[in-house]
C-alpha cells in the first residue's frame, strides 16, 4: 500500500511538471502577443499625434499669415499704406486679438509637438519590449535596453528666430507706450514705423522657418530677399556704410551698416530698412554724387521721358523728382489701372513698357481708295 502511494505521488509530480512546462510556453507566447499589441497601439497613437501636430501647425501658419497681414498696415513691408495720425495715437490696438490668437496657436502646436515626441518614445519602448519577449520565447537571453531619455520636443523654429520675434514684440510695445500727445508727429511716426517693420520682418522669418511656405514659395521668397538685399548692400556700399562682400545675405555686416546709417541720421536704430531709413539712404546717395547720384538722375529722367511720351508730363526732362512728377505718375497709374502709389514698382514698369511700345508703333497705312 505504501509503495502504491509513493508511485502515485511520483506520477502526480511528473504530471504537474509537464503541466507547468506547458504553462511556461503559453506564458512566453502570451508575452509576445501582448508586446505586439502594445507596439500596434503605440504606432496608432504616434500616427494620431502626428496628424494632430500637422493640424496645429496648419492653424499656426494660418494665424501667422493673418497677423502678418494685419501688422503690415503699420510695417509697410508688403503694401504701401503709410501710418496715419490715428494709427500712431491708437498704436495698433487692433493687433491685440490676432496677436493673442497666433500665440495661442503656437502654444498648441508646441504641445502637439511634445505629444509626438512622447509617442515616439513610447513606440521605441514598446519595440524594445517586443524584442525582449521574442528572445525569451526563443530561449535566448534578452539584450538589456537602456532607459529612454526624457523626451525633448523639437522647436517649431530655431531659437534665434523665436528670440528675435520676442525682442521685436517688446520693442513694438515700448514704441507704442513711448508715444504721448506731446511727441512730435514725425518722430512718433518714424519710431512707430521702425518698430512695426522690425516686428513684421521677424514674423516673416518665423513664418518661413516654421515650414509655413511650400517649397516653391520658399524658393521664390529666398530669391526675392536675396535680390533686395544685394541692391541694398550696393547702395549702402556706395553711401560708405557697407564694407563687406555684396552677397545678398542680410547678415551681421548688413545689419551693422543699416544701423550706422540710422545712427548717422538720428533715426531709431533697428537694423531694418523702414521709410525714414530708405529716405536717408537715398539722400546720402544723392549727396555723394558720382555714379550713384547719376544713376538716380538718369532713372528719374527716363521716367519723365516716358510720362512725356504718354502725355502725362509737360515739365522738363531734368532728372529732378518733384511733387509734380509724383502726381503725374499717379495720374498715369490710374489711367492704366495700376495702383496709384506715386512710386515705380513692377506693375508700373510693365505699364511704362506698354506705353512706350504703343508710342513707337508706326501709324496705320490709309485704306486704298476704290477709284485708285
Amino acid at each position: 500500500m505504501g509503495r502504491l502511494l509513493v508511485g502515485v505521488a511520483i506520477a502526480g509530480a511528473g504530471i504537474a511538471a509537464l503541466a507547468l512546462a506547458g504553462c511556461g510556453e503559453d506564458s512566453a507566447e502570451e508575452k509576445v502577443r501582448l508586446a505586439e499589441s502594445q507596439v500596434a497601439d503605440a504606432q496608432e497613437e504616434l500616427a494620431d499625434a502626428r496628424a494632430e501636430l500637422t493640424s496645429k501647425i496648419d492653424a499656426f501658419c494660418d494665424g501667422s499669415a493673418s497677423y502678418i497681414t494685419a501688422l503690415d498696415r503699420y510695417g509697410d513691408v508688403l503694401t504701401q499704406t503709410a501710418p496715419t495720425v490715428g494709427d500712431v495715437t491708437d498704436a495698433g490696438a487692433e493687433l491685440a486679438k490676432p496677436r493673442e490668437n497666433v500665440i495661442a496657436d503656437a502654444e498648441e502646436a508646441l504641445d502637439a509637438q511634445a505629444q509626438v515626441t512622447e509617442a515616439e518614445k513610447e513606440l521605441a519602448e514598446a519595440n524594445a519590449a517586443l524584442a525582449a519577449a521574442k528572445a525569451e520565447a526563443a530561449g535566448q537571453s534578452p539584450t538589456p535596453v537602456p532607459p529612454s531619455p526624457t523626451p525633448t520636443p523639437a522647436p517649431l523654429a530655431p531659437e534665434a528666430t523665436v528670440t528675435r520675434v520676442k525682442q521685436a514684440d517688446a520693442d513694438f510695445t515700448a514704441a507704442r507706450e513711448e508715444i504721448t500727445p506731446g511727441t512730435p508727429l514725425t518722430q512718433a511716426t518714424q519710431r512707430f514705423n521702425a518698430a512695426a517693420v522690425a516686428l513684421e520682418m521677424s514674423w516673416l522669418r518665423l513664418f518661413a522657418d516654421a515650414g509655413c511656405l511650400t517649397d516653391d514659395q520658399q524658393k521664390q521668397a529666398e530669391a526675392a530677399v536675396r535680390a533686395y538685399t544685394t541692391a541694398l548692400q550696393n547702395s549702402l556700399a556706395d553711401a560708405g556704410y557697407y564694407k563687406g562682400k555684396v552677397d545678398g545675405v542680410y547678415g551681421p555686416e548688413t545689419v551693422a551698416a543699416v544701423e550706422a546709417l540710422q545712427k548717422a541720421h538720428r533715426l531709431p536704430v533697428t537694423g531694418t530698412v523702414d521709410k525714414a531709413t530708405d529716405a536717408a539712404l537715398r539722400g546720402d546717395l544723392a549727396a555723394k554724387g558720382g555714379a550713384a547720384a547719376q544713376a538716380a538722375t538718369v532713372s528719374t529722367a527716363a521716367l519723365q521721358q516716358t510720362l512725356k511720351l504718354a502725355g502725362y508730363w509737360d515739365g522738363p526732362v531734368d532728372g529732378a523728382w518733384t511733387p509734380a512728377l509724383t502726381e503725374a505718375l499717379k495720374s498715369f497709374q490710374e489711367a492704366l489701372g495700376v495702383k496709384p502709389s506715386g512710386a515705380v514698382d513692377a506693375a508700373t514698369i510693365a505699364a511704362f513698357e506698354d506705353a512706350l511700345a504703343e508710342a513707337r508703333k508706326p501709324p496705320a497705312s490709309p485704306a486704298a481708295s476704290p477709284s485708285s
